[in-house]
């Protein structure tokens, strides 16, 4: 989708449905697979939301909510390292609910809710495991001249 229809979009129905392009909240999103289905926001987020916001960049960004500030929020991937922060004007909308193999799973679903709370709670013990990851991806590409 392009940036002018995610805001039209939004604008005018209050939601939208997209497939995910990208592979920063892998394993709860499966590119290309997963249809997103994103609400308008109204009031403050709050941890272990997922918002669709746009970096100054222009890039849209789907990420998580790991930390509420005063001034905005701190957001990572699921399978990113780092952490990011954004505002409130940033948002354009969050994530209410994945449809998958036929189903719609609410991201007020007790197993989204505890999938979101062990994710960002074991932050600390993937941080290490992801770097280690994404060293050797380098390290890889380098051996093989790209």
């Amino acid at each position: 989708m392009t940036e002018s229809s995610i805001r039209r979009e939004l604008a005018a129905h209050g939601s939208l449905v997209y497939t995910n392009v990208g592979v920063s909240m892998r394993p709860l999103i499966r590119q290309g697979r997963d249809l997103l289905v994103i609400r308008t926001c109204t009031g403050r987020l709050r941890k272990y939301d997922i918002p669709l916001y746009q970096r100054p960049s222009g890039q849209y960004v789907l990420h998580r909510i790991v930390r509420v500030l005063p001034d905005g929020y701190v957001l990572c991937g699921d399978n990113c390292t780092q952490l990011e922060h954004v505002t409130d004007d940033q948002i354009l909308g969050v994530l209410t609910a994945l449809e998958r193999d036929g189903r719609t799973i609410p991201m007020t679903a007790p197993s989204m809710r505890l999938y979101g709370r062990l994710w960002v709670g074991l932050y600390p013990l993937r941080l290490p495991v992801l770097r280690l990851r994404d060293w050797l991806r380098r390290k890889k590409r380098h051996l093989q001249g790209g």
